[in-house]
């Protein structure tokens, strides 16, 4: 699974906060609260964003369904899984007041001096 997750440092660049694959309205939901990184992957809404950012984001995801299905064909392990294990470099990227999305704990902000959240099987 280490070897996956080598992979995904390049590929999980898939709109990350600022990469060139975001647009400027997901940017500013992701600084107003609204858009967050879940658990599993993908961007979530944290609260109900406009209908364009919510489009806008669900475009994100769907790339990033493809290149998680792409890698899991690959190294022979489900989407789900190679989702999962995106969220390790995922969440190192949430920068402080960002929004992170726990399978156990909800929706939870990054506060200043809080190291960047790292769910347990992250290594």
């Amino acid at each position: 699974m280490m070897r996956l997750v080598l992979l995904l440092i390049g590929a999980a660049m898939l709109a990350t906060p600022g990469s060139a694959q975001e647009s400027v309205a997901v940017s500013q939901a992701r600084r107003a609260g609204l858009v967050g990184e879940r658990f599993d992957g993908y961007l979530g809404f944290v609260t109900m964003p406009s209908e364009m950012v919510r489009r806008q984001v669900n475009s994100i995801n769907i790339r990033r369904r493809a290149l998680y299905s792409s890698l899991a064909r690959r190294k022979g392990v489900s989407t789900e899984e190679v989702g999962i294990t995106a969220t390790c470099t995922l969440f190192a990227r949430i920068p402080v007041g960002g929004y992170y999305l726990t399978s156990d704990r909800g929706w939870l902000r990054r506060g200043v001096g809080q190291a960047a959240p790292r769910p347990a099987y992250c290594g």
